[in-house]
């Protein structure tokens, strides 16, 4: 059951959560690609050391059938989100965090993420808007959304912890995406580790263990 973890919903959020073996802990938060849900990067969670509690949150937006989204659909909306598209999704995730983990008893004053696809751009966000409470990030097919250079370059991320994977055949997101943010977040401080396959927009093998080490 705890590999499994259980679903809940805080006020409007819905989730997937696994407490850790002890208190404190740290918490590693899970964020989902366009159309995903909370049960997306549930496979990530299964290899996280129990030490460690791990939500999955459920995107504010339902852009699909069954799927959602960090930033609202609009008709005519095209091209990849910028950064100010995950501004409100990323100040409303970090309330509803402190929010649910004050009704558990719990304190999280800082969390590491790891985002896949959108995921990993509301990420960056986050990481820009608050940088003191976010330890570590880990971009998996992902892309830093414009409008986040300024910032970057300001220092905002300097020795930040930040893991990327990227597939060279990636037809969502070109693998250039994942080089060009390699560069801007060197330049800006950051401790990067980047690991490139021959695969397409998912995670390989390869780079799931070396995201685990």
């Amino acid at each position: 059951i705890a590999a499994r973890g259980k679903s809940g919903k805080y006020r409007e959020w819905k989730y997937r959560f696994r407490p850790s073996i002890k208190k404190p802990s740290r918490l590693l938060i899970l964020l989902h690609g366009w159309t995903g849900d909370e049960n997306s990067m549930w496979i990530f969670a299964r290899r996280v050391p129990p030490e460690s509690a791990v939500i999955s949150p459920r995107g504010p937006f339902k852009i699909a059938e069954t799927g959602y989204s960090w930033r609202a659909n609009h008709p005519g909306l095209d091209g990849l989100p910028i950064f100010d598209d995950f501004r409100a999704s990323a100040e409303a995730l970090v309330s509803f965090i402190d929010g649910w983990a004050s009704e558990k008893e719990m304190n999280f004053a800082q969390f590491d993420l790891i985002g896949f696809s959108q995921g990993a751009a509301i990420s960056y966000a986050m990481a820009l808007l608050y940088p003191a409470r976010v330890r570590s990030v880990a971009a998996l097919s992902g892309f830093i959304p414009g409008g986040a250079e300024t910032l970057i370059d300001k220092g905002l991320l300097k020795d930040k912890p930040v893991y990327i994977s990227h597939g060279r055949q990636d037809d969502k997101i070109p693998v250039q995406s994942a080089r060009d943010s390699i560069e801007l977040l060197i330049r800006g401080g950051a401790k990067v580790a980047y690991c490139e396959t021959d695969g397409g927009h998912k995670v390989s093998a390869n780079c799931f263990s070396s995201l685990e080490d």
